[in-house]
C-alpha cells in the first residue's frame, strides 16, 4: 500500500462518516505495510488531519441535534395541548441529548408541603418512579432553596444536600450515581426540578447545564399554560376575555417561532413582538449594547432593571418602560425594553416574557454560528501567519468563502490593552477590518486599507474609547501576497512594541512613522542601554544634584558650541568647561569621538523618551 492510497482511503472513509476507530486501522495497516518514513510522515499528518476534521463534524451535528431539539420542543408547546404529552417529550428529548440512562422532572405541592415524581424517561424502578419527597430534602431541595443548578459526580458521596431514607432508597433501587438538576420557575417561585442522571459516575460540562436549562425553561412555560387555562376555565365572569388573552398569546407565540425557524433575526422578532404589543421593542445584549429595535428609541435598561427582572423571572416596570431579562438558564445573554404601554394586562406581560424566552434561543442559534465561523475564520489567520507557504491557493480560496480577498491589499494590526480580555478585544474589533482573531496571545487584524498608520490610529482612539482602557494599535503593509503575511505581522507586532517602550500607549501607528527611535525599540533592552551608555552620569547627578545630564544634552544640541551651550544653561562658560571635564572623567576620554557622541546622543533621547 502506498501513502496516497492510503491517504485517498481516509478521504473516502471520512466522506463516509466512519468511526475513530476505523480511520486509525487505516494508518495501522498502511504502517504494517512497510512505508518509507517520508510516507509515514505524511500518512500521519493525513490521518491527524483527518480526525480532526471528523471531531469537529460530530460538534458540528451535536450542536444541530440540540438546536433542532429546542426549536422541536418549542414547536410542541405551539401544538400540543396535553401538559403531560409536551413534559414527557421534554424528559425525552433531554435524556436524548444529554446521553444520559434516565431523565425525569418533579412538581412541587406547595399545600402537602411535598414534591412529586411527575414524568420519567429510562427509569427501571417503580420505587424511584413513585417516590415522594418533604421540601428542602435531596439534590432536588438544594436547587429548588437555590434556584440554581447543582451536579454531583457521585450522589451518596456528596454531602452538600439532605440525605433522607425514602431518597436514598429509590436512588439506590434505581443504580442513579451521577445527577444533575435544574430549576423549573413561574415567576420567582420554584415549581418543580428538572434532572438527568446516569449509572455511573460522570461530570456535566456548563454547555449541558445550559441545555437541559433551557429545556426546563420551555417544560415551565408548558405547565404556566396549563395553569392559565385551569384559572380561565374557573374564572366564568371572564372567561371569554382570557380565551382571547391565551388565543393571541399562542398566536404570537407561533408567529415568532416560526420567525425563528425560518431563519429570521433579531430586527424581525423585534418587530413582531412590537406589532403584537403595540409599543416600542428594543433587543440589547448583556452589555447594554442595542442589537435590534423598533419604535421609539429607548435608552439601555438600568443594571438594577435587570438583575430586577433576571431575579423574579417576571418582566418590571421601570419609569415608561417595561424590561424583560433574556437568559438561558443562568445566564444572562440580555434584554428586552418595552416602550409605549404605561401598563400590561397580565397577558400581554407573559406574552412579553415568553418573547424572552425565544430571544434567548434565537441569541443561542448566533452564538452557536458565530463559533462555528469564528473557529475558521481563526484557523485561516493562524494559518497565513505561521505556514502561507504550504498552499497558498488554498488559502486564497477559503478567504474568498468567508468573503475575503486576500489577494486585494490588506493591512496587517496588531492591537495590545493589557487591561482588556483578548476576546473580548477581538469581538471590539471585528467591525475595523475583514479578519479579526487571537493568535500567538494577540489580537490580529487584516483590513483593506492603503494606509496602516492612519488606520491603526483610528482604531487605537475607537477601542480606547469603548474598551475604557489604553489599546495600542501597531500597523504594517498593506500586503496582497499571501506569503507577506507572516513578516508583515511580525513587524506590527514590533510597532505595538514600540509604541508602548515609548510611552505611547493608547495610540496607533506604523513602524515608519516613529523614525530611527522607533526602528530600535521594538525589541531592545532600553533601561540596560540607557545604563551602560550614560549610566555614570546619571548616577553622578542623583548623588550630589549636579547637572551634568543637562548640560550634556544642551552641548549636543547646540553643536557642541560652548557659547550657544552656555546661553541655553545660562552659566559661565568656565562652568560649562569644568561640567565637560567632569563628564569626560565619568563617560572616558573618547566620549566626544564619533562613534561614541552618536550612542550617548541616543541614549539621551531615549531616556527622555522613556521617562516622560
Amino acid at each position: 500500500m502506498k501513502a496516497h492510497d492510503a491517504v485517498r482511503e481516509l478521504l473516502g472513509l471520512l466522506a463516509a462518516g466512519a468511526s475513530g476507530e476505523r480511520l486509525a486501522q487505516v494508518q495501522a495497516t498502511a504502517k504494517a505495510a512497510g512505508l518509507g518514513a517520508d510516507e509515514l510522515a505524511v500518512l500521519d499528518e493525513a490521518a491527524a488531519d483527518a480526525l480532526r476534521v471528523r471531531r469537529r463534524m460530530t460538534g458540528h451535528r451535536r450542536r444541530e441535534a440540540e438546536l433542532s431539539a429546542l426549536f422541536e420542543t418549542a414547536g410542541d408547546l405551539a401544538r400540543l395541548r396535553d401538559t403531560d404529552a409536551v413534559l414527557r417529550s421534554i424528559v425525552r428529548r433531554a435524556r436524548m441529548l444529554l446521553g444520559v440512562d434516565v431523565s425525569y422532572l418533579t412538581l412541587n405541592d406547595d399545600h402537602a408541603g411535598k414534591t412529586y415524581m411527575r414524568v420519567t424517561e429510562g427509569s427501571a424502578s417503580a420505587l424511584f418512579q413513585q417516590v415522594t419527597l418533604g421540601m428542602g430534602e435531596g439534590l432536588g431541595g438544594l436547587v429548588a432553596q437555590t434556584a440554581r443548578p447543582y451536579a454531583t459526580r457521585d450522589y451518596f458521596a456528596d454531602a452538600r444536600f439532605r440525605h433522607t431514607v425514602p431518597i436514598d432508597s429509590s436512588v439506590h433501587d434505581e443504580g442513579l450515581t451521577a445527577i444533575l438538576g435544574v430549576p423549573l420557575a413561574m415567576g420567582g417561585t420554584v415549581i418543580g426540578v428538572l434532572f438527568a442522571a446516569d449509572r455511573v459516575a460522570r461530570d456535566f460540562s456548563p454547555d449541558e447545564v445550559a441545555l437541559l436549562s433551557s429545556l426546563a425553561d420551555h417544560a415551565a412555560i408548558a405547565i404556566d399554560n396549563a395553569r392559565l387555562l385551569d384559572e380561565t376555565r374557573a374564572a366564568n365572569a371572564t372567561i371569554s376575555a382570557h380565551n382571547e388573552a391565551m388565543r393571541r398569546s399562542e398566536e404570537a407565540h407561533d408567529k415568532l417561532m416560526d420567525l425563528v425557524l425560518r431563519g429570521g433575526d433579531l430586527p424581525d422578532v423585534a418587530a413582531a413582538v412590537a406589532e403584537v404589543l403595540r409599543g416600542g421593542i428594543a433587543v440589547h445584549d448583556a452589555t447594554g449594547v442595542e442589537l435590534a429595535g423598533v419604535g421609539d428609541e429607548a435608552p439601555p435598561p438600568s443594571d438594577e432593571a435587570v438583575a430586577s427582572a433576571r431575579a423574579s423571572g417576571r418582566a418590571v416596570a421601570t419609569t415608561g418602560t417595561w424590561v424583560c431579562a433574556v437568559q438561558a438558564g443562568q445566564e444572562l445573554l440580555g434584554s428586552l425594553v418595552l416602550t409605549g404601554r404605561a401598563d400590561l394586562a397580565d397577558a400581554d406581560r407573559r406574552l412579553f416574557e415568553r418573547a424572552g424566552v425565544v430571544t434567548a434561543l434565537l441569541l443561542m442559534l448566533r452564538r452557536s454560528v458565530a463559533q462555528a465561523e469564528d473557529e475558521v475564520r481563526g484557523e485561516l489567520l493562524a494559518d497565513l501567519l505561521t505556514t502561507p507557504n504550504r498552499n497558498p491557493a488554498a488559502l486564497v480560496l477559503r478567504g474568498r468563502r468567508l468573503g475575503v480577498d486576500l489577494t486585494e491589499p490588506h493591512a496587517v494590526l496588531v492591537a495590545a490593552a493589557d487591561e482588556v480580555p483578548r476576546r473580548r478585544l477581538a469581538a471590539a474589533a471585528v467591525r475595523f477590518a475583514d479578519l479579526v482573531g487571537v493568535h500567538a496571545d494577540q489580537v490580529v487584524l487584516l483590513a483593506r486599507t492603503e494606509n496602516p498608520g492612519e488606520l491603526a490610529a483610528k482604531i487605537a482612539a475607537s477601542l480606547t474609547a469603548t474598551m475604557d482602557a489604553p489599546v495600542t494599535v501597531g500597523a504594517a503593509g498593506p500586503v496582497s501576497e499571501v506569503d507577506g503575511f507572516a513578516a508583515a505581522h511580525a513587524e506590527a507586532a514590533r510597532c505595538a512594541r514600540s509604541l508602548l517602550a515609548l510611552g505611547r500607549a493608547g495610540h496607533g501607528g506604523a513602524i515608519s512613522e516613529l523614525g530611527f527611535v522607533g526602528l530600535l525599540l521594538g525589541d531592545a533592552d532600553l533601561e540596560g542601554y540607557v545604563h551602560a551608555t550614560i549610566g555614570p552620569v546619571l548616577e553622578y547627578d542623583d548623588r550630589r544634584g549636579t547637572e551634568l545630564l543637562r548640560t550634556l544634552e544642551a552641548y549636543f544640541h547646540t553643536g557642541a558650541n560652548l557659547t550657544r551651550a552656555k546661553d541655553v544653561l545660562h552659566v559661565h562658560v568656565n562652568t560649562v568647561v569644568q561640567r565637560l571635564e567632569r563628564i569626560g572623567s565619568l563617560l572616558g576620554a573618547d566620549w566626544q569621538g564619533q562613534e561614541r557622541s552618536l550612542e550617548i546622543q541616543l541614549a539621551l533621547r531615549l531616556f527622555r523618551l522613556t521617562s516622560t
